[in-house]
């Protein structure tokens, strides 16, 4: 019975170890939910492309105001998300309460849907460390230190471009910005969006190497047009 025994323990200890190693794992990488607010290195500004992401999505699991005939908008704010050098925080310290009205009305100028700034204050901005009237009034200081490119504005149509160029259309729009610094999210070989790393105080850009890592590896994607949205 002790061989039995110290087999059974051996093999629990193992077991434990592995599940260890994974929790360990999972805490260097990916998602962490329940951190510390305000405990994050710096921000990614996630920029949704409005017609390659509602073309991706099936017919009744469009947004209806983002994705509504005749809307034709182009990009629009996904998220401004805390991250760590490697994984990133969500729903820190959070509660059942969601924004109030007051933080919402700053959130309309920024977001294509309410319920789409109320779902990014819950996941990402409660790790923010600040109110939610803080919080986006952040956001949009973020995204109004982005310029777009003048080739993806109102009236475009559907091109094809390699990512890396498109990442160089945003360099070539926004001195300071770097390759290292901002990474194009594709799927099905269409453009969904663009990400942009920046400093945790928003006064400039910063370099991401995971976010980087995660970008897009098609060799060519489709962007479709706003023309036709």
């Amino acid at each position: 019975m002790i061989p039995l025994l110290r087999s059974a323990l051996l093999t629990l200890l193992f077991v434990a170890s592995l599940d260890a190693a994974a929790a360990r794992d999972a805490s260097a990488g990916g998602e962490r939910k329940g951190a510390t607010p305000g405990d994050f290195d710096f921000y990614v500004l996630a920029l949704s492309w409005s017609p390659g992401f509602c073309a991706l999505r099936d017919a009744d699991d469009r947004p209806k105001e983002q994705c509504a005939p005749g809307k034709r908008l182009g990009f629009v704010v996904h998220g401004l998300w805390p991250q760590f050098e490697e994984g990133y925080p969500t729903q820190c310290g959070i509660t059942t309460r969601g924004p109030s009205r007051a933080a919402l009305e700053i959130a309309a100028a920024i977001y294509p849907e309410e319920h789409l700034a109320a779902h990014q204050w819950r996941r990402h901005g409660s790790c923010s460390g600040k109110a939610p009237t803080e919080y986006f009034a952040d956001v949009k200081t973020a995204r109004d230190k982005i310029v777009l490119p003048a080739r993806l504005g109102p009236g475009s149509a559907t091109v094809a471009m390699a990512p890396r160029d498109l990442e160089r259309a945003f360099i070539e729009a926004n001195p300071g910005l770097r390759l290292e610094s901002l990474s194009v999210s594709c799927r099905k070989e269409t453009l969904q969006e663009v990400r942009i790393c920046m400093t945790k105080d928003l006064r400039g850009f910063r370099a991401c190497p995971e976010v980087d890592r995660r970008g897009c590896r098609a060799p060519s994607i489709s962007i479709p047009g706003v023309a036709g949205n």
